[in-house]
């Protein structure tokens, strides 16, 4: 091969330049669109901990609520987190969470939108990891054994091609 980022391009890899190195995506040609991410993520509570944390009698607070404000947060900062991710001009965060009782584990769904030129799964992604992260450290005095699992993109619409998982 002449060039030694197509090998890397032939593959989907476009976060690399001719010369091999990794660089941020040019997407100033790309058209701007409406895009939207969903992502979901659990964590497994052992049982005082899910009880504290379903009866608000936690000692740092409401988990939940501060989690949520955590997850918001997380996605906003992505960029600066993750280093080849845009900034991006989200116009939408949403935070929900669903509490399983029989298993004693936290689903954190996190919604992102944006009207631009590149996707938002690693805001959506991001989130549901910060809220995750949230809750274990808002409840491990209680409960060093939680595990944050199955976190993944549910659904992604917006530009070059759709998904849902």
């Amino acid at each position: 091969m002449d060039r030694p980022d197509q090998e890397f391009q032939d593959q989907g890899l476009t976060h690399f330049d001719a010369q091999g190195n990794a660089h941020m995506v040019d997407v100033g040609a790309k058209k701007e669109t409406e895009r939207k991410a969903i992502a979901i993520g659990r964590i497994a509570l052992g049982n005082k901990a899910y009880a504290a944390l379903k009866a608000g009698t936690s000692k740092k607070g409401d988990v939940l609520g501060v989690a949520r404000i955590a997850a918001i947060q997380g996605a906003k900062r992505t960029s600066d987190l993750i280093p080849l991710c845009h900034p991006l001009p989200l116009t939408r965060l949403a935070v929900e969470f669903e509490l399983d009782d029989e298993n004693h584990e936290v689903a954190c769904i996190c919604t992102a939108q944006t009207f631009g030129k590149t996707g938002v799964e690693m805001e959506a992604l991001t989130g549901v990891q910060i809220g995750l992260l949230t809750i274990y450290d808002m409840l491990k005095a209680i409960d060093k054994g939680m595990v944050m699992k199955e976190t993944r993109l549910l659904e992604k619409t917006g530009g070059k091609s759709d998904f849902k998982g």
